[in-house]
C-alpha cells in the first residue's frame, strides 16, 4: 500500500517539479527577463486565475444541488486558522518580521487545488470521485478568499504600511464573490458556453504559467543559503505537525471518510506555489517563499503517502 501512495503522490509531485524546472531553465538561460517574469505574475493573479475561478463556479457550482456547500468553505477557514496558529506558534524561533510572515504564510496556506485533485483522481473512483471533486471546489471557495485577502495582507505587510481594506479585494476574491452572487441569482443559465469556453480555457493555463514563475523565482536562490533551521521547522510544523493534528481530529469527532479524507489532504498538503506569484507580483524580496514551496513539496513525497496509509487503515479498520 505504501508503495503505491508512493507512486501517486510521486507522479503529482513530479509534474509540478517538471512545470517548475522550465521556468528555472527560462531564467537561467535569459528567455525571461525580470520584467517579463513580473509581467507574467500579474498575468497570473489579475487575469487567468480570476477566470479559472470564475468559470469553474459557473459550470460546477449549484446551491440546490449542494445544500451543505457552506460546511466546505467553513473547513477551509478551520483548516487555514490551525495552519496560521501553528505557523504562529513556531515563528517565535524565526528572526525577521519579513522572514516571520514568510514562515507565517508558508505554514498556513497550501497546495490546495491541483495537487489534491491529482491524488484523489488516482486514489477514488466513480461516484467517491465526482463528490470528492466537488468537495475541493467548494473547499477552494472560501480558501481563495483568505488566500487572497489575508495572504496578500501577510505577504504585502511591511513595517510602515496600514491595513488597507482594499487588499482585501485582489481580483481573485472579486472573482469568487461576483461568481457566487450571479450563481445564487440563477443568472448562470443565460450565460452561453460558447462564450465561457474561451475564458475556460485561458483560465486553465493558470496552474503551469503559475509554476513557471516558482521555478524562476528558483533561480534566483541561492541554495547554499538556505537556512537549515527555518526550513527545518517549516517541514516538522507544516508536513508532520498539522497531518497529525488533523488525523487525530478525524478519529476523535469520527468525521465521514470523504470529508475526513479532504481535511487531512488539505492539511498535509506542502506550501502554495501561489505565494510565490504573491510575493512577485507585489515585489516583495523573496526570503524563505520559494525555498519553502520547494521543500515542503520535496518531503511530501515521502511523508503524504505515509498519512494516506494511516488514514485508510483507520477506515478499514472501522
Amino acid at each position: 500500500m505504501f508503495l503505491e501512495h508512493f507512486r501517486v503522490t510521486g507522479v503529482a509531485v513530479a509534474q509540478i517539479f517538471i512545470l517548475a524546472s522550465l521556468g528555472f531553465f527560462l531564467v537561467k538561460r535569459k528567455f525571461l527577463s525580470p520584467e517579463g517574469l513580473d509581467g507574467l505574475s500579474k498575468l497570473v493573479m489579475d487575469v487567468t486565475l480570476p477566470l479559472l475561478i470564475f468559470c469553474q463556479l459557473m459550470q460546477d457550482f449549484s446551491f440546490k444541488s449542494y445544500s451543505n456547500w457552506w460546511i466546505f468553505p467553513l473547513i477551509s477557514i478551520g483548516v487555514t486558522a490551525l495552519g496560521l496558529l501553528v505557523g504562529f506558534l513556531f515563528s517565535v524561533f524565526v528572526k525577521g518580521e519579513q522572514k516571520k510572515l514568510q514562515f507565517l504564510s508558508l505554514v498556513g496556506f497550501q497546495n490546495s487545488g491541483y495537487l489534491p485533485l491529482a491524488l484523489v483522481a488516482a486514489l477514488l473512483s466513480g461516484e467517491e470521485l465526482s463528490a470528492m471533486f466537488i468537495y475541493i471546489f467548494l473547499f477552494l471557495t472560501g480558501f481563495n478568499l483568505i488566500m487572497f485577502s489575508v495572504g496578500v495582507f501577510l505577504l504585502d505587510f511591511h513595517d510602515k504600511k496600514k491595513f488597507d481594506w482594499r487588499s482585501l479585494f485582489s481580483m481573485p476574491v472579486v472573482a469568487t464573490l461576483l461568481s457566487l452572487i450571479i450563481v445564487f441569482l440563477g443568472m448562470n443559465k443565460f450565460i452561453p458556453q460558447d462564450f465561457l469556453k474561451p475564458l475556460r480555457m485561458l483560465g486553465e493555463s493558470t496552474l503551469p504559467l503559475a509554476l513557471l514563475v516558482v521555478g524562476a523565482n528558483l533561480a534566483e536562490i541561492c541554495f547554499k543559503c538556505i537556512d537549515k533551521k527555518i526550513m527545518s521547522l517549516l517541514i516538522l510544523a507544516k508536513m508532520i505537525i498539522l497531518p497529525a493534528i488533523g488525523l487525530g481530529l478525524i478519529l476523535v469527532f469520527a468525521v465521514p471518510k470523504l470529508i475526513g479524507l479532504l481535511i487531512l489532504i488539505q492539511l498535509a498538503m506542502p506550501s502554495a506555489v501561489t505565494l510565490s506569484v504573491i510575493l512577485r507580483n507585489y515585489k516583495r524580496e523573496d526570503l524563505l517563499v520559494s525555498q519553502g514551496i520547494f521543500l515542503t513539496h520535496l518531503f511530501s513525497v515521502l511523508i503524504l503517502p505515509a498519512f494516506l496509509i494511516l488514514y485508510f487503515s483507520r477506515i478499514v479498520l472501522k
